[in-house]
C-alpha cells in the first residue's frame, strides 16, 4: 500500500493544489490534521481534503476552530486565525470539521502503524528534538507512527536503544524534489511529512511524504508553490500580514 501523507495544510489552497499535482502514485490518503488555521482558504481546502481524503485525524487548529476550546493557549495571532476561520466556514464544513476523530488512527491491514497529529500520546504535545522524542518512541502501541504539529519534516528513529534524527537531504532549492528513507527492521519511528501549507523548517517549499508500507520506504517530498498568491490572499482577508511573510521564508 502506498499512502500519500498530508499534514497541517492550514488553509493553504496554493500549496495544497501544488501538493497534489507533484505527488507521486498512492493507494489512499491520510491527513494528519490542521486542516485550517492560519491561511485564507479554509473551504476550498477542506472541499478538496474531502474529496480525496480516506483518513483523518484532528489537529490542534482543527478542534480549536470548530469548538473554540483551548484558544486561550494559542498566541494572539492563532487565535485570531482561529476566530476569523470559524466565522468563514460553512455550516456543512464547520460541522464535519467538528467531527474529525482524535489520534492515533489505524488502518485496516496496515498492522504496526498508526497516524496521530501530536504526539501518539498526547495530541497536542510537540516532538522538536530527540529527548522529547525518547518516551513517545518507547511506549506508543506501534513501532510506526506518523505524526505532523511541528511542521518540520524529517524522521526519529529509535535504534539499538538510541533516539536519532534523520531529516531528508534536498539539493535543489526552489525545485520539486524526492528524498526516500529506507526503514530498518526492528526500529521504532516516529516520521513527520512536514507542513503542506507552512513549513517551519527553513524551506518555504510545500511538503508531504508517501509510505509505502510494503518497500518500507518514506519518500519525502517539496515542491514549489505560488506562494505570492497566497500571501495576497491572507492580505486581502485582513488576516495577521506575519502570516504572510512567514510562507516566503519557511519559518
Amino acid at each position: 500500500m502506498r499512502i500519500l501523507l498530508l499534514s497541517d495544510i492550514h488553509a493553504n489552497y496554493e500549496a495544497l493544489d501544488a501538493c497534489l499535482n507533484t505527488a507521486p502514485p498512492h493507494d489512499i490518503v491520510v491527513n494528519l490534521g490542521d486542516i485550517v488555521g492560519y491561511g485564507a482558504s479554509p473551504n476550498e481546502v477542506m472541499e478538496v481534503c474531502r474529496s480525496i481524503g480516506e483518513r483523518f485525524v484532528r489537529g490542534n487548529h482543527d478542534k480549536a476552530v470548530a469548538t473554540l476550546a483551548g484558544i486561550e493557549d494559542f498566541n494572539p495571532v492563532a487565535a485570531q486565525a482561529v476566530q476569523w476561520t470559524r466565522s468563514h466556514l460553512t455550516p456543512e464544513n464547520l460541522a464535519w470539521l467538528n467531527a474529525l476523530p482524535q489520534g492515533p488512527l489505524q488502518l485496516e491491514n496496515l498492522p504496526g502503524t498508526q497516524f496521530a497529529h501530536g504526539s501518539p500520546l498526547d495530541e497536542d504535545e510537540y516532538i522538536v528534538n530527540t529527548q522529547e522524542a525518547e518516551i513517545p518512541l518507547k511506549a506508543a502501541s506501534c513501532p510506526l507512527t506518523f505524526i505532523g504539529h511541528t511542521h518540520i519534516q524529517g524522521a526519529f528513529a529509535y535504534v539499538e536503544e538510541a533516539v536519532k534524527f534523520e531529516w531528508p537531504r534536498y539539493r535543489i532549492p526552489g525545485s520539486s524534489e524526492n528524498v526516500e528513507l529506507q526503514l530498518q527492521g526492528g526500529a521504532r519511528y516516529l516520521i513527520n511529512p512536514g507542513s503542506v501549507g507552512q513549513p517551519r523548517d527553513g524551506d518555504w517549499r510545500a511538503a508531504f511524504a508517501v509510505y509505502d508500507s510494503g518497500a518500507q520506504v518514506v519518500t519525502f517530498c517539496r515542491t514549489p508553490y505560488n506562494v505570492k498568491a497566497a500571501q495576497e490572499r491572507i492580505l486581502a482577508a485582513g488576516l495577521p500580514p506575519r502570516l504572510a511573510s512567514r510562507l516566503s521564508v519557511g519559518r
